[in-house]
């Protein structure tokens, strides 16, 4: 079974919300391997607040950064040293009959080292990635220029979900990346557990694609 990985067009998308309604949708398990920042509290801890399912188990992160920065400057500040090897040996002891959520940082190109970047966690864990797109002015070129990278790199897309509400693009974004729409999220006034699962139940609609895409 594929885990599904949840990346964004860039920062402050909307792929915990959207992590948060997949994980209620699926009652799949849910997992961030790497915090940067959580003054406010870490992306696993409001995923948790958010869901109402028994099932989904939370898993811990591997690295828990302070600094709300990119991933390779919080470790730098933090003299941490970020390993590929170290989230995938912490993924293989993982076990779960359900499907498994990987929440990324940002973007694709977020940098985790001098190195490494999301793209290439994403291929160290064999993920099949769904793109957020938030709808904003710009997100036309954020969407597809990440589409871009994921085709010329062979990244495993299954779709998107649009989140937000702007204006009335996301069937051209579809059509130009070759990528289908899984769903779309509309901007929500609250955030709470009962908003989470009536978005989450239109979602179950799809349930069965988003299952296959994750090898159930």
């Amino acid at each position: 079974m594929k885990p599904i990985f949840i990346t964004g067009i860039g920062t402050n998308i909307g792929k915990t919300l959207v992590s948060a309604l997949l994980t209620e949708a699926l009652h799949a398990d849910y997992w961030k391997p790497i915090q940067a920042g959580y003054e406010d509290g870490t992306d696993a801890t409001t995923v948790a607040g958010l869901i109402s399912n028994n099932e989904s188990i939370i898993h811990p992160e591997v690295y828990r950064l302070q600094t709300p920065a990119s991933p390779h400057i919080a470790a730098r500040n933090e003299q941490v040293e970020i390993s590929l090897e170290a989230i995938v040996s912490a993924y293989t002891k993982i076990k779960t009959a359900r499907p498994l959520l990987i929440e990324g940082a940002g973007g694709l190109l977020v940098p985790l080292t001098g190195k490494l970047f999301v793209a290439d966690l994403i291929k160290a864990l064999d993920a099949r990635v769904i793109i957020v797109s938030r709808n904003y002015l710009g997100s036309i070129n954020h969407s597809l220029l990440t589409a871009a990278y994921c085709k010329s790199n062979g990244i495993d897309v299954a779709g998107w979900i649009f989140n937000d509400d702007y204006l009335d693009y996301e069937n051209e974004i579809v059509s130009w990346s070759g990528y289908p729409s899984l769903g779309s999220v509309p901007a929500m006034k609250t955030v709470d557990q009962q908003n989470i699962r009536l978005e989450a139940a239109k979602l179950k609609d799809i349930s069965g694609k988003l299952q296959a895409f994750a090898g159930v």
